[in-house]
């Protein structure tokens, strides 16, 4: 699935990086936690078409996801990232959305349009 695509299902708003080569990059996996030590944990395999779904705004998901060498977070329940957090964002090369939705509604409208999720 495209990361316009992942925009449109969640009515997602860009917070960075939001050129066409971002927006057509195809992802296949979500990953939902606001518990940056799960991530950490669980997502070892297809970072780079790894969706991560968190409400944690601040630099530590973003190490977390740079770490991780995922490039795409949509913060969840209407929550944003501050402006140092944007700039940072975009140095990383991290692709940030926000969506109103909850993190359960976001998942359950990421998984009906195909992506999958990661198990332990």
């Amino acid at each position: 699935m495209r990361a316009k695509e992942i925009a449109d299902a969640l009515h997602a708003v860009p917070l960075t990086l939001w050129e066409e080569e971002h927006q057509n990059h195809e992802y296949k996996n979500v990953f939902a936690t606001d518990l940056m030590s799960d991530a950490l944990a669980m997502i070892q395999d297809e970072e780079e078409s790894t969706v991560l779904l968190t409400g944690l705004c601040n630099t530590q998901t973003l190490r977390t996801a740079e770490m991780l060498d995922v490039r795409f977070i949509v913060f969840v329940r209407g929550k944003f990232l501050l402006d140092d957090a944007i700039e940072m964002a975009k140095n990383m090369g991290i692709v940030c959305l926000a969506t109103d939705y909850t993190m359960y509604d976001a998942c359950g409208r990421l998984y009906l349009k195909g992506l999958t999720g990661i198990y332990g």
